[in-house]
């Protein structure tokens, strides 16, 4: 949670309970439940220590506005994580995330002939997503 509370302007938290002694899950104080509030958006967390893996079947989709945004959230949510393909990273913890500029979808949308296939190409090379790239691609 603190992590994520660096990263997110508006982020709180609550911690509801703490794992005690002899659990066998986690070393005795640790968090065991807490929800948490990042831009708006609750969250319950349980920390059930190793025994359960994020995988990309759910990831969190960050709508940015401007390419500072997309900078801002693509380098620390990947700090000791990994980057992939068209604006999907996973943080150090194994979550997966989508950082995605609103020029995307808005490009995505063109009712123009060809741009959203010449804009879908050039984001399908991409690993961070740059708006002035999609841009050239689609009026090109």
């Amino acid at each position: 949670m603190n992590f994520y509370a660096g990263i997110f302007k508006n982020a709180k938290f609550d911690i509801h309970s703490r794992w005690g002694e002899n659990n066998g899950v986690a070393p005795a104080g640790t968090v065991m439940s807490a929800s948490f509030n990042l831009e708006g958006q609750e969250f319950m967390a349980l920390n059930a220590g190793p025994t359960y893996q994020f995988t990309e079947a759910i990831s969190f989709f960050i709508d940015c506005e401007t390419q500072e945004e997309v900078d801002m959230y693509w380098d620390k949510l990947s700090a000791g994580g990994s980057k992939s393909r068209c604006g999907w990273l996973k943080d150090k913890f194994g979550l997966s995330w989508q950082v995605i500029p609103r020029a995307l979808g808005r490009l995505m949308g063109s009712s123009e002939p060809g741009v959203s296939q010449k804009v879908m190409q050039a984001m399908m090379k991409m690993d961070k997503i740059i708006i002035a790239d999609l841009e050239a691609a689609a009026n090109n």
